[in-house]
């Protein structure tokens, strides 16, 4: 597995995820503007410029440099049926040896939510990172009260760990979040490799 050179593409049930590129944008605009609202709550404050296409730009470059350089794997969510975006999931800050780990941030539009979406890219991008990335950990965290991404953290073997006091600046101010931890040599959860999907890179 090439990880490091310029493509992945992993495929689900319904989903392929696939890294961010410029012809996204209007799709990205559309999605994050309709969708505001339900995602400002959950997310550090949007900048002025948020939106623009200079700052999506060098989202791309980013999610580019990141895979090439071993430390990001940053993929955009499409359906299948018909290559429409759905929002995006990132494993950032991988680290080798000795660690072997990464941490697991993610979002879905408003009208794609509560469909199971985010599980299936979950289960996979923890495949991924188990058994092509050979990773051992991986680290998620959320709001207390974002129910809805503890769940579907739960669901794909990820077991709470702690309270992290301060952990992110969520919506302008500093926000205390629950910890956890999916890893591959816990087999009492789910997300050990047992999810159907293919991915591809070279």
């Amino acid at each position: 597995m090439l990880f490091g050179q310029g493509h992945i593409r992993i495929e689900t049930e319904r989903l392929v995820l696939t890294l961010p590129n410029h012809a996204d944008f209007q799709q990205w605009v559309q999605l994050r503007q309709a969708s505001a609202s339900f995602l400002t709550p959950w997310e550090p404050a949007w900048d002025t410029d948020h939106l623009s296409r200079a700052r999506f730009a060098a989202r791309v470059r980013w999610a580019r440099r990141g895979f090439r350089t071993k430390r990001v794997v940053a993929l955009f969510m499409k359906r299948q049926k018909d290559n429409g975006l759905l929002g995006a999931i990132t494993l950032d800050d991988i680290r080798f040896d000795p660690a072997h780990m990464g941490t697991l941030s993610y979002w879905i539009g408003q009208p794609f939510a509560r469909q199971g979406y985010m599980g299936e890219a979950i289960a996979a991008v923890v495949h991924f990172a188990f058994h092509r990335l050979d990773l051992s950990r991986i680290e998620a965290a959320c709001l207390p009260s974002n129910a809805a991404s503890r769940r579907v953290l739960e669901k794909n073997g990820f077991k709470y760990e702690g309270v992290a006091q301060n952990y992110l600046q969520i919506n302008g101010r500093w926000r205390t979040h629950l910890r956890f931890a999916c890893l591959r040599s816990d087999r009492r959860g789910k997300g050990n490799g047992e999810h159907r999907h293919g991915d591809q890179s070279d």
